[in-house]
Protein backbone atom coordinates (compact mmCIF):
# COMPACT_ATOMS: atom_id res chain seq x y z
CA UNK A 1 0.00 0.00 0.00
CA UNK A 2 1.33 3.43 -0.93
CA UNK A 3 2.10 6.10 1.65
CA UNK A 4 -0.94 8.38 1.89
CA UNK A 5 -0.51 11.83 0.36
CA UNK A 6 -2.24 13.41 3.34
CA UNK A 7 0.23 14.11 6.17
CA UNK A 8 3.22 12.85 4.18
CA UNK A 9 5.98 14.93 2.64
CA UNK A 10 7.94 14.92 -0.61
CA UNK A 11 11.70 15.24 -0.73
CA UNK A 12 13.82 15.43 -3.89
CA UNK A 13 17.24 13.78 -3.80
CA UNK A 14 19.41 13.73 -6.92
CA UNK A 15 16.39 14.72 -9.04
CA UNK A 16 14.31 11.78 -7.71
CA UNK A 17 11.21 12.37 -5.61
CA UNK A 18 10.48 10.31 -2.49
CA UNK A 19 7.44 10.43 -0.24
CA UNK A 20 7.96 10.05 3.51
CA UNK A 21 5.99 10.06 6.73
CA UNK A 22 6.68 9.54 10.44
CA UNK A 23 4.25 7.94 12.87
CA UNK A 24 4.10 6.14 16.22
CA UNK A 25 4.64 2.37 16.49
CA UNK A 26 4.81 0.38 19.76
CA UNK A 27 6.71 2.83 21.95
CA UNK A 28 8.90 4.41 19.30
CA UNK A 29 8.38 6.15 16.00
CA UNK A 30 8.83 4.84 12.49
CA UNK A 31 9.94 6.76 9.41
CA UNK A 32 8.57 5.24 6.18
CA UNK A 33 9.71 6.27 2.70
CA UNK A 34 9.11 5.18 -0.87
CA UNK A 35 9.94 6.48 -4.30
CA UNK A 36 7.14 8.73 -5.51
CA UNK A 37 4.81 7.19 -8.13
CA UNK A 38 6.59 3.80 -8.01
CA UNK A 39 5.09 0.61 -6.61
CA UNK A 40 8.43 -0.59 -5.29
CA UNK A 41 9.68 -1.49 -1.85
CA UNK A 42 9.69 0.89 1.10
CA UNK A 43 12.06 1.51 3.94
CA UNK A 44 10.90 1.51 7.55
CA UNK A 45 13.23 3.15 10.02
CA UNK A 46 12.57 2.88 13.75
CA UNK A 47 13.91 5.48 16.16
CA UNK A 48 13.46 6.18 19.84
CA UNK A 49 11.68 9.31 20.98
CA UNK A 50 9.54 10.24 23.95
CA UNK A 51 7.43 12.73 22.00
CA UNK A 52 4.41 10.44 21.56
CA UNK A 53 4.90 8.29 24.66
CA UNK A 54 5.21 10.98 27.29
CA UNK A 55 3.57 14.09 25.93
CA UNK A 56 1.31 14.14 29.01
CA UNK A 57 4.40 14.98 31.13
CA UNK A 58 4.51 18.47 29.61
CA UNK A 59 5.97 20.85 30.82
CA UNK A 60 8.39 18.50 32.67
CA UNK A 61 10.34 17.53 29.55
CA UNK A 62 13.96 18.09 30.63
CA UNK A 63 14.75 14.37 30.84
CA UNK A 64 12.83 13.31 27.73
CA UNK A 65 14.27 12.31 24.34
CA UNK A 66 12.49 14.79 22.07
CA UNK A 67 14.00 13.49 18.81
CA UNK A 68 12.14 14.49 15.69
CA UNK A 69 13.13 13.81 12.10
CA UNK A 70 13.66 16.81 9.88
CA UNK A 71 13.86 16.87 6.07
CA UNK A 72 17.68 16.78 6.28
CA UNK A 73 17.38 13.58 8.36
CA UNK A 74 15.00 12.13 5.75
CA UNK A 75 17.58 12.84 3.03
CA UNK A 76 20.37 11.24 5.08
CA UNK A 77 18.26 8.16 5.84
CA UNK A 78 17.24 7.66 2.20
CA UNK A 79 20.83 8.05 0.94
CA UNK A 80 22.15 5.62 3.57
CA UNK A 81 19.39 3.09 2.78
CA UNK A 82 20.27 3.16 -0.92
CA UNK A 83 23.96 2.59 -0.07
CA UNK A 84 22.87 -0.34 2.12
CA UNK A 85 20.99 -2.03 -0.72
CA UNK A 86 17.53 -0.47 -0.85
CA UNK A 87 16.26 -0.37 -4.42
CA UNK A 88 12.99 1.61 -4.33
CA UNK A 89 12.17 0.52 -7.90
CA UNK A 90 12.00 -3.19 -7.03
CA UNK A 91 8.84 -4.72 -5.63
CA UNK A 92 9.20 -6.62 -2.41
CA UNK A 93 9.08 -6.43 1.35
CA UNK A 94 10.13 -3.26 3.12
CA UNK A 95 13.71 -3.02 4.29
CA UNK A 96 13.75 -2.37 8.01
CA UNK A 97 16.35 -0.33 9.85
CA UNK A 98 17.01 1.33 13.19
CA UNK A 99 18.18 4.97 13.30
CA UNK A 100 20.75 5.27 16.06
CA UNK A 101 23.10 8.24 16.43
CA UNK A 102 22.41 9.42 12.86
CA UNK A 103 23.23 6.00 11.36
CA UNK A 104 21.08 3.28 9.85
CA UNK A 105 21.47 -0.22 11.24
CA UNK A 106 19.78 -2.97 9.24
CA UNK A 107 17.63 -5.30 11.29
CA UNK A 108 15.66 -8.44 10.77
CA UNK A 109 11.88 -8.10 10.94
CA UNK A 110 11.82 -10.30 14.04
CA UNK A 111 13.65 -7.77 16.23
CA UNK A 112 11.12 -6.00 18.43
CA UNK A 113 13.22 -3.41 20.27
CA UNK A 114 15.85 -1.02 19.02
CA UNK A 115 17.43 -1.00 22.47
CA UNK A 116 19.00 -4.37 21.65
CA UNK A 117 21.56 -2.56 19.45
CA UNK A 118 23.32 -0.85 22.30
Amino acid sequence: MAIPKKKSRIITIDDIQYRWIVGPNDGYNVFVAEKENVKGSKIEVFFETDINSYWVEFPNVESLNLKILKPKDAETIIKQAIKMGWNPDEKGASLIFDWIEEKLIKRSQQVTSIKSHG
